[in-house]
């Protein structure tokens, strides 16, 4: 098959690539840019006038809840939320029912997602049964097709254990992710320990929570040599320690969502169950640090945590209702309507955080336009404002829905197959 996709402005952070011209795709590959008319006919055209070409972007923390409670979302439907964002890759988080910490789970993940429209990744858990107590067979994960090792949403409180597991992720070159929050010092999750907390007369999370956490994470990471991700974070202090870590040599990652440098604590009060996350929103303080920490490198990926939760469940009463949001299909139009209309982040730096950076933290070969390159493409365009009215999830638990944002996409294309038309 045939594929030319013209008049597009290239972008790709891998490569500096920065031009208007034509990219050329033929059985799943790329394999030129620029004239090709003898080529021409047979091809099928995309117009992408007006439209920015970049690498289909990739998504190194989502959950698909498959299996256990495929109710709020299932692989077939994430991948089609995944592909309406632009993103050709995503990584799934362990946190399915039953728990992915043996060979034999992951394989049934692995096997059912080779069908689906985009590349779906595995990762395993760190401890069996999300109880923090004994290690995964890391080796038997990793032959199973594991792309990294996390107990997402469920923080590892004891330190001994934790150093365990980075040393033996060190020894598999695979990343550890991490959830930081320290339970002991939270008194109700999904909403910051301060103002709004207190106005709603509940408890909340404190950024402290996170900030010891990360501390005692990054001089872990600093000692055992471990490639460490520091999952959704959330506290302008935390960003401080990351930035630490990194100056002393620690493989440290950090990731942020879109709704930490885009929403605060005081939106909890307009948006309610729809803006309860772990870790919280926080100050206005917490998320100008966020941007900061994406302006300089210091977090190198933008990660959307898409969490499905059923409208039921959102509905309960704020204490009670799941935490998290969905994500996939706001992101691209977050980023851009919050970080590059605002003058924060070049369009090229936000493309780096969703492309090749993320790629660069699992080690995948994606994230680049370049010639024998997988032709996973998004093309979007980028001064387009639209409505955000419907989702391909099953889930529509977002304080984003009826937001007015820049930046549609017009076509995602997975090994050279389009496999979303805007």
């Amino acid at each position: 098959m045939k594929l030319v996709i013209k008049n597009g402005h290239v972008m790709d952070p891998a490569s500096g690539r920065d031009e208007v011209t034509d990219i050329w795709v033929e059985d799943k590959r790329i394999i030129g840019f620029g004239e090709h008319p003898e080529w021409e006919e047979d091809a099928e055209k995309l117009n992408a006038d007006g439209c920015i070409a970049a690498p289909g972007l990739v998504d190194v923390h989502v959950h698909f809840r498959d299996p256990g409670f495929t109710y709020k979302e299932d692989l077939e439907t994430g991948s089609h939320a995944a592909a309406a964002g632009g993103f050709t890759t995503v990584v799934c988080m362990a946190n399915t029912k039953p728990i992915v910490d043996t060979p034999e789970v992951i394989q049934d993940i692995l096997k059912r997602a080779e069908n689906l429209p985009i590349h779906v990744k595995q990762v395993s858990a760190v401890s069996k049964g999300f109880e923090g107590k004994e290690l995964v067979d890391f080796q038997a994960m990793v032959d199973a097709g594991a792309c990294g090792f996390t107990d997402d949403g469920i923080p590892l409180t004891d330190a001994g254990f934790i150093k365990k597991a980075m040393e033996e992720a060190a020894k598999m070159d695979m990343p550890i992710s991490l959830h930081e929050e320290d339970p002991a010092l939270n008194e109700v999750n999904g909403v910051n320990k301060g103002v709004i907390s207190k106005k709603m007369g509940i408890g909340g999370a404190p950024a402290i929570s996170e900030d010891v956490m990360v501390a005692r994470d990054v001089m872990l990471a600093l000692d055992t040599g471990a490639k460490v991700d520091i999952q959704h974070i959330s506290s302008g202090r935390s960003v401080d320690l990351v930035r630490y870590a990194k100056k002393r040599g620690a493989k440290v990652f950090a990731e942020a969502t879109p709704h930490h440098f885009t929403l605060t604590e005081e939106d909890v009060l307009n948006y309610e169950t729809m803006a309860k996350m772990n870790p919280p929103l926080r100050t206005e303080w917490d998320r100008t640090k966020i941007i900061e920490g994406l302006a300089d490198g210091t977090i190198d990926m933008i990660a959307t945590d898409h969490a499905p939760h059923s409208i039921e469940e959102k509905e309960r009463e704020f204490t009670k209702a799941p935490s998290g949001i969905i994500g996939l299909e706001t992101s691209l139009s977050l980023g851009i309507t919050s970080l590059v209309k605002r003058g924060y982040l070049t369009m090229m730096q936000l493309l780096e955080k969703m492309t090749v950076n993320p790629a660069k933290l699992y080690n995948f070969e994606c994230g680049t336009l370049k010639e024998g390159a997988a032709a996973d493409i998004v093309i979007f365009a980028p001064d387009e404002v639209r409505t955000v009215e419907s989702f391909e999830s099953k889930a529509e638990n977002s304080p984003f829905l009826g937001a007015q944002l820049y930046g549609k996409v017009k076509y995602t294309i997975c090994d050279g197959k389009v496999v979303y038309r805007g």
